[in-house]
């Protein structure tokens, strides 16, 4: 059995959000409903795309790539990693490496100088596994509701 990766399909949203609400986090912060995140699919642009990762068939892994370009860095393209997630019966066997391995070669593909993420500041095995990976702390977040 092996990780295939692949750009998600509309058909794909149940199982992506499935994945997003599999965790302590995700469970009250991914409760709209489903046609919410149809819509949200429908609205997603040229520049983010989401990426699924299947084992016969199976959704075990998924992403958002985000490409981002604005003139500061000196006008530097970056790419941002949102999304991430491993199946809770996937996780240790080296899914989480092969599906950052995938960003980053898409982000480099896209013309991405570098690649960023955000983790909840409760994600404390998550933020090991970045810096496992040699992603480095380097910002401090906030966020506003709207």
């Amino acid at each position: 059995m092996s990780l295939r990766f692949r750009l998600g399909q509309r058909a794909d949203v149940p199982a992506v959000v499935a994945l997003l609400a599999d965790d302590d986090i995700g469970r009250t912060r991914e409760t709209a409903p489903i046609a919410d995140y149809f819509a949200a699919f429908e609205r997603m642009g040229p520049q983010c795309q989401l990426v699924v990762g299947e084992i016969n068939g199976i959704i075990v892994t998924c992403y958002d790539l985000i490409i981002l370009d604005g003139l500061n860095m000196r006008g530097a393209r970056r790419a941002q990693v949102e999304g991430v997630r491993v199946a809770r019966d996937s996780r240790g066997q080296g899914y989480g490496r092969m599906l950052m391995d995938d960003a980053m070669a898409r982000a480099k593909q896209a013309g991405a100088q570098f690649i960023e993420l955000m983790s909840n500041a409760a994600r404390l095995e998550t933020h090991a596994f970045y810096e496992h990976l040699g992603f480095t702390r380097s910002h401090l977040g906030f966020k506003r509701n709207l």
